[in-house]
């Protein structure tokens, strides 16, 4: 009897390891790893302070809006040093917050930006093996591969880029190719790159130069892989093996920021435009060529946001505008259920076991509740000013401030 207990007891102890394993995830760029701030783990705290569930808190140099990335027991992030021009990729100990290395990708004459944006504010992605980084060098656009140990693999430039705004483009990772947004002014273009050598695999050049920053997903709809883009001035799925396109959708407008979600639910692709009108489409990924009249569910002006990027869970669409409003909004139809200022915000939310994690720029992150009406479940302050979206790997939430990286978790 006592070996039969001593049994049960080794599985349930294999069954927690496993059940531990199956929750801990890479958050491997930016948005983690479904590229939409949607996590797979449960395990997370609610309510943190200066002392509460704060496992560390670390100085970082220089400054950066970009966010970090994980994996396993690495993060990595970007950083800008005014005083001597260089942009850095700094590698940080998961498990202490040490810096393990920081290596110089350029040193070179800053390039002009917007006042809210910074020089070293596309985050970086990884695979596991190397870590891909892209910045602005002059007008060049460069994109460089290194491994975990901090050296350099390849770097190339692919294109130019001009834009008043200056540079935020964050690389994607598609099987065998990394993905880079160059819709500028400039030799405006997406293109993919190999992770192997960084040799260019595909390149659309774009006819209508305007601003894009923002990031593709991809997902399988309507039978095959689409890459949803956003530059050109228009919503556009691409094929990510070869670049070409399957549909497209003539603007709504010229600029785009944030990136899409797809809402599950719904069947829907959710987008948002900037500049010069924000408007909010909801769109059918199942047409072919301009599909502008023909697979629009839904638009509207009210509820449609600018940078921050939106989370989509059940039925709901939940987005933030920069002033702060954050908006609930039913995918399906694009009605506003509830509406709710909790400060200016540049940062994406993430949502943690059904949770949505919503920071501003003070430094504070709301945890609500998604729902029909307004629910918060706690309001969290890091005591320092935020830009960068958090990070979920492994149990813990990583956080960029302005001076700090923090890592939250349960103690």
């Amino acid at each position: 009897m006592k070996s039969f207990r001593i049994i049960g007891a080794f599985f349930i102890i294999m069954l927690l390891l496993v059940s531990n394993v199956l929750w801990a995830e890479n958050w491997p760029k930016f948005r983690g790893p479904n590229g939409d701030g949607t996590s797979n783990e449960t395990n997370l705290p609610i309510k943190w302070d200066a002392t509460t569930n704060m496992i560390w808190k670390t100085e970082i140099p220089g400054s950066g809006y970009a966010s970090p990335i994980v994996w396993e027991n690495k993060l990595f992030t970007v950083t800008a040093l005014q005083e001597t021009q260089e942009k850095l990729l700094l590698c940080y100990d998961v498990k202490t917050g040490n810096l393990l290395w920081q290596v110089t990708v350029l040193k070179t004459p800053f390039e002009q930006k917007h006042n809210d944006n910074s020089f070293a504010s596309g985050t970086p992605a990884t695979d596991g093996s190397a870590v891909y980084v892209s910045f602005l060098n002059g007008d060049s656009v460069v994109v460089a591969a290194y491994d975990f140990s901090g050296k350099q693999i390849w770097l190339k430039k692919p294109g130019t880029f001009s834009s008043p705004h200056g540079y935020s483009c964050s690389p994607v990772i598609y099987k065998d190719k990394v993905i880079i947004n160059g819709d500028s002014q400039g030799d405006s273009f997406v293109a993919a790159l190999s992770k192997a050598d960084g040799h260019t695999i595909w390149k659309v050049k774009h006819g209508n130069p305007a601003h894009s920053f923002s990031t593709p997903i991809f997902r399988e709809l309507a039978g095959k892989m689409q890459m949803i883009f956003l530059g050109n001035k228009e919503i556009a799925s691409y094929n990510p093996e070869d670049g070409s396109k399957y549909w497209t959708i003539a603007g709504p407008s010229e600029d785009f920021c944030s990136s899409p979600v797809y809402n599950e639910k719904s069947g829907l692709v959710l987008v948002s435009s900037a500049w010069p009108q924000r408007h909010l489409l909801a769109i059918k990924p199942d047409g072919s060529g301009d599909v502008s009249s023909t697979k629009i569910a839904w638009r509207s002006t009210e509820g449609a946001y600018y940078v921050p990027s939106p989370v989509t869970v059940g039925e709901y669409l939940l987005s933030t505008m920069t002033s702060g409003i954050v908006h609930c909004i039913e995918a399906a139809t694009g009605k506003i259920l509830w509406k709710e200022n909790l400060g200016k915000q540049y940062a994406s939310g993430v949502l943690i076991n059904g949770l949505l994690y919503m920071p501003c720029d003070k430094g504070i992150i709301t945890v609500i509740k998604p729902g029909p009406a307004f629910e918060a479940v706690s309001k969290n302050d890091i005591g320092e000013t935020m830009f960068a979206s958090p990070a979920i790997s492994n149990g813990r939430i990583y956080i960029r401030g302005t001076k700090h990286l923090f890592c939250i978790g349960e103690k």
